[in-house]
């Protein structure tokens, strides 16, 4: 991270941050796909430690759910601070996000399921479902609050 990146209390912007969790996302998504996606709703980011200008910023990237043409995908983001090279990295920011597979003109089309192998994806599978749930529960309810006389 550049000094550029900074907001006014000298580490690095969130939104900084905030971009580069949906391109790695959006390139997680795209590669399972095998084509264009494009984000539809990030469900949650939490930001744990601050990035500071210098630190070495890593992120990683799983999809961890998948409907007929949505994924969910997860983010890890690490920063490994400038001046201390024997320190682990730490965890600095967590991000659930759901991209559409799209076609040319922009309509949803299908995409490859993931199928969980390991204990941890079967955990990671549960956990997508139960954010989708939210996410799907939220929107009705605000579109019910929306159709109620006041």
């Amino acid at each position: 991270m550049t000094a550029i990146d900074v907001n006014l209390y000298g580490t690095v912007h969130g939104g900084v941050l905030m971009k580069f969790i949906d391109d790695v996302g959006g390139a997680a998504a795209a590669r399972h796909s095998g084509g264009t996606a494009v984000t539809a709703a990030i469900d949650e980011i939490v930001f744990s430690e601050a990035v500071r200008v210098g630190d070495l910023v890593h992120a990683y990237a799983q999809v961890n759910w998948t409907g007929q043409t949505s994924m969910e995908v997860g983010v890890r983001v690490t920063a490994e601070r400038w001046d201390s090279a024997e320190e682990a990295p730490v965890r600095v920011a967590t991000a659930y996000l759901v991209f559409v597979g799209v076609e040319v003109g922009g309509a949803p089309r299908p995409v490859r399921p993931v199928l969980p192998e390991t204990p941890e994806d079967e955990r990671r599978w549960r956990e997508a479902e139960i954010r989708r749930e939210h996410r799907l529960a939220r929107r009705r309810a605000i579109q019910a609050a929306r159709r109620e006389p006041r």
